[in-house]
């Protein structure tokens, strides 16, 4: 299979190469074209009760497409929204994807939806996440462009910019300074990093546009 990402980092596009007998798994309604002959069918990754959870506390959808061609043939995938699309390859190791980053992957991907604890929800993100494991290809998206960081000896960051991280490092729930700083400063709660592995950014986050643009809407 061969696959180029076009576009990034801030308007992000995926074409996949399908050789006779491949296949390709994406999030429902990420298909922007596709050349004659692919075919589509609808199934629910990994049963109905891993999907239906994924799609209630993860922000996925509840079916996914998966793509092939009999002899060969492109597909193309975007994300709903404006920024980077990653590239992670899986050799029986993992990845954690907060809710609503991962877009598409090879079959030999697993997803799988994992409880976070209590500093999961406080974090922003929401108390499940999505495990990636398995081999193969995994496509993720960010809002804005992607940012990668290696951690070492510990990494703060504000909780809406988190996309992903690899399951070598761990983290806690932190304010910024103390109570007042914390609740006046606007920054509220950060996520700190600790272990050593690599942690997935993104330099826009939703809330932000959407507070934004907020006033602007007000009749």
């Amino acid at each position: 299979m061969e696959f180029r990402i076009e576009g990034n980092p801030d308007y992000g596009h995926l074409i996949v190469g399908l050789g006779p007998g491949e296949r390709m798994v994406a999030e429902g309604g990420a298909m922007a074209w596709m050349s004659d002959g692919v075919q589509m069918k609808a199934r629910l990754l990994g049963g109905f009760l891993r999907a239906f959870a994924r799609k209630l506390v993860g922000g996925e959808s509840l079916f996914v497409g998966e793509y092939s061609h009999p002899t060969g043939g492109e597909v193309a995938f975007s994300p709903a929204t404006p920024g980077n699309i990653s590239h992670y390859a899986l050799f029986g190791n993992s990845l954690i994807l907060t809710g609503g980053a991962f877009m598409a992957c090879t079959p030999g991907v697993r997803l799988k939806t994992r409880f976070g604890g209590f500093k999961a929800m406080f974090s922003g993100e929401g108390m499940f996440l999505i495990e990636c494991s398995g081999q193969g290809d995994l496509f993720f998206n960010t809002y804005g462009a992607l940012v990668e960081r290696e951690v070492a000896d510990g990494f703060t960051v504000d909780t809406g910019h988190v996309v992903a991280w690899e399951p070598t490092v761990d983290y806690s729930m932190r304010g910024m300074g103390g109570l007042k700083s914390t609740l006046l400063s606007g920054e509220g709660l950060a996520m700190r990093f600790s272990g050593q592995g690599k942690v997935f950014l993104q330099t826009r986050t939703l809330g932000s546009v959407a507070n934004w643009l907020t006033p602007f809407l007000q009749a």
